[in-house]
């Protein structure tokens, strides 16, 4: 018998998904991601990006409080004592993923932990299979796969991400650990941009390390970063490692000229931040569903989540390239659910 809803992804996005369409009786399954050696690599692991990050400081509802206890009582106990114990203020990332997810199972979500690899959305009900070989029929899909941060792909990029190496200046800059102190962006687009006048804010100074002698930016853009006093840019540079300690964390950058390979620099900085683009995680719907210019899902309709394929809906960073924040992903999950529940409603399923 073919599923209701299945919603594929496991994110901000895809667990408020599960609990709306869990409490409008739907019955969802999550296809939440497998545990394998590949999604580690690609950063797709069940619960999303945030779940690699440490502190979150701007997720409403999470003030600095009796979060231990709090976590204790929310989560199933079995999972809780793999959890590190809560440091810090406000939540982090792994606990606020493990409460979402806590909170959709509650209201009668079920769980695979298992990838979608392969979907038909030319037959109705939709088919798909998963990594482990399962078929799945469905009257509806919701797409909440999320997009992964670019990274150079250096081993030290990958020790010291959430110790000084991030990917979102607006997630992470304002944190203890980046203020008043010199920080480095790796980039030469408008995301470079506007992440280096934005960590501007908080940071002594910033770097930009950019591989050319000019940026790719829009010309608006790289005026207003390169007017910006707090702004040194070291053009035609690559970085070769980031440094850092296990107590410090990120503590400098070494960067080499393009031009003279026998040049190398060390900038003392305590952040970096790649701002190289998100690659979103749409390669399993082998073009079926309609993407913009930056290979994100295309929603038709303003404001509306629905995608070019009727009873397909898409939530979250798969869909967004311009916010990219936990609480708009979270947002538009809802969005997605009650979109979802509607069509479904006007087909005669699920009621």
């Amino acid at each position: 018998m073919p599923e209701n809803v299945v919603i594929i992804g496991s994110g901000p996005a895809g667990w408020t998904a599960a609990i709306y369409t869990a409490r409008a009786n739907l019955n969802p399954i999550v296809y939440e991601g497998a545990i394998n050696g590949e999604n580690q690599i690609k950063g797709t692991l069940p619960l999303g990006q945030l779940n690699q990050t440490t502190e979150v400081e701007n997720f409403p509802g999470f003030p600095h409080g009796n979060m231990q206890g709090y976590l204790d009582a929310s989560i199933d106990a079995q999972r809780r004592m793999y959890m590190a114990p809560h440091r810090g203020h406000g939540v982090s990332g792994p606990e606020l993923m493990e409460l979402m997810r806590q909170q959709a199972l509650n209201f009668g979500t079920r769980i695979v932990t298992d990838d979608i690899v392969d979907i038909d959305l030319s037959l109705r009900p939709f088919r798909m299979k998963s990594l482990e070989g399962q078929e799945i029929v469905a009257h509806s899909v919701i797409i909440a796969t999320g997009a992964r941060a670019n990274y150079l792909g250096l081993d030290s990029e990958n020790k010291f991400k959430n110790f000084g190496v991030s990917a979102c200046a607006v997630c992470d800059g304002a944190l203890p650990r980046f203020r008043e102190r010199p920080l480095v962006v790796v980039g030469g687009g408008d995301s470079a941009m506007e992440e280096s006048n934005y960590l501007t804010k908080f940071a002594s100074k910033v770097y930009i390390v950019h591989r050319r002698g000019e940026f790719r930016a829009s010309k608006i853009m790289a005026d207003r970063a390169l007017a910006n006093p707090k702004i040194e840019v070291k053009w035609n540079s690559a970085v070769d490692e980031v440094i850092g300690n296990d107590d410090e964390g990120v503590t400098g950058v070494r960067i080499r000229s393009l031009v003279d390979a026998q040049k190398t620099e060390t900038l003392e900085v305590s952040g970096y931040f790649c701002a190289i683009g998100h690659t979103p995680n749409t390669d399993f719907l082998k073009g079926q569903i309609t993407l913009n210019d930056k290979g994100y899902i295309q929603w038709p309709v303003s404001h509306r989540t629905n995608t070019n394929v009727e009873g397909v809906f898409a939530a979250g960073d798969v869909a967004d390239d311009y916010y990219k924040q936990a609480i708009t992903a979270a947002g538009s999950g809802c969005q997605s659910a009650l979109d979802c529940e509607r069509w479904l409603a006007v087909n005669g399923i699920g009621h």
